[in-house]
């Protein structure tokens, strides 16, 4: 994970799936990315022994610490942020070696390569807005003088990093375009604007192809076209729509297929725009609204999954 010493406890998502192994009397050893290297063709790490508390003041001490063999845990949750960059895609090649070795890797090192978070909804196209992926300032000029209002983003951010809104005539739209596709040398992607935003960035929560039945609609600030918490939105819980519910039943099957244990995904108005696999966030705060356990779904899927 990333450094648990600058976490936000009250809305990590990693920190609530510590609280619910520990509860479960698991042992916890923590890792960053500079803990893991291969020696001798063997995936290893330096690893320590992790406890936490749920207070918000001093939530963390580590205890002994080691080096061993990844294969020789029983599972690794790999809930590194992005940037997903050649340095992440390094790491997974290291936690597929674990896998290899016998670990669970949740998610699998393989799906965390290939699902690209904003481009794997080109395998849903029923789902998603047009869309457009591209280097060329051409192509994106051409979709926006189609759509007229467009949204556009790279595709390795997060958080809501780096998102524009581009309209018709707007005079930034070169500059925009060559920031984001770093002088036609980097592929971005481009999206047409749902007003629906307006309404709430809805981030669904899927356990093993099953979604927890209430969503976090992430509304953006007035004047702003984000809905992210990172970036300032207000959150609040809402029951998923049978549109929803139809598009979990398109992706679900997929994300299992893949090995993806838990995804989140981002539903604005009747459109899927992202699937998140690397570290999907809003556990906490669906926890505190609803009075659920989502890590719970999520650790009894493990459990059943290593004992088996």
């Amino acid at each position: 994970m990333d450094p648990i010493e600058s976490i936000k406890t009250v809305k990590d998502s990693s920190f609530a799936m510590l609280l619910e192994a520990q509860r479960r009397g698991w042992n916890l050893w923590y890792m960053e990315m500079n803990d893991l290297f291969l020696l001798d063709n063997k995936a290893m790490a330096r690893m320590k022994r992790l406890r936490i508390r749920d207070d918000p003041e001093n939530w963390y001490e580590f205890e002994e610490e080691k080096t061993a063999e990844l294969g020789s845990l029983q599972t690794i949750l790999m809930r590194k942020d992005p940037p997903f960059n050649m340095e992440y895609i390094y790491a997974t090649y290291l936690l597929e070696q674990a896998e290899v070795q016998g670990c669970l890797v949740v998610n699998r090192p393989s799906a965390l390569r290939d699902a690209n978070e904003k481009l794997y909804t080109s395998w849903f196209p029923e789902c998603t807005p047009a869309t457009l992926v591209s280097r060329s300032y051409q192509d994106f000029t051409d979709f926006l003088s189609c759509h007229g209002d467009i949204i556009v983003k790279p595709l390795g951010g997060m958080g809501g990093e780096s998102i524009f809104r581009v309209q018709q005539g707007d005079p930034n739209t070169a500059v925009i375009l060559e920031t984001l596709t770093a002088k036609q040398t980097r592929y971005a992607m481009a999206q047409k604007f749902i007003p629906e935003i307006s309404a709430g960035d809805k981030r669904i929560l899927v356990v093993d192809g099953v979604a927890v039945p209430w969503a976090l609609a992430r509304v953006p600030q007035a004047g702003e076209n984000r809905g992210n918490l990172a970036a300032g939105g207000n959150a609040h819980g809402i029951e998923l729509s049978e549109r929803d519910h139809w598009i979990v039943d398109q992706v679900a099957p997929r994300l299992k297929e893949a090995g993806i244990l838990f995804a989140g995904l981002d539903v604005i108005g009747d459109y899927l725009t992202e699937v998140n696999v690397t570290s999907p966030t809003c556990i906490r705060e669906l926890d505190a609204i609803y009075n659920l356990n989502i890590s719970a779904m999520l650790m009894d899927c493990i459990e059943k999954r290593i004992n088996t």
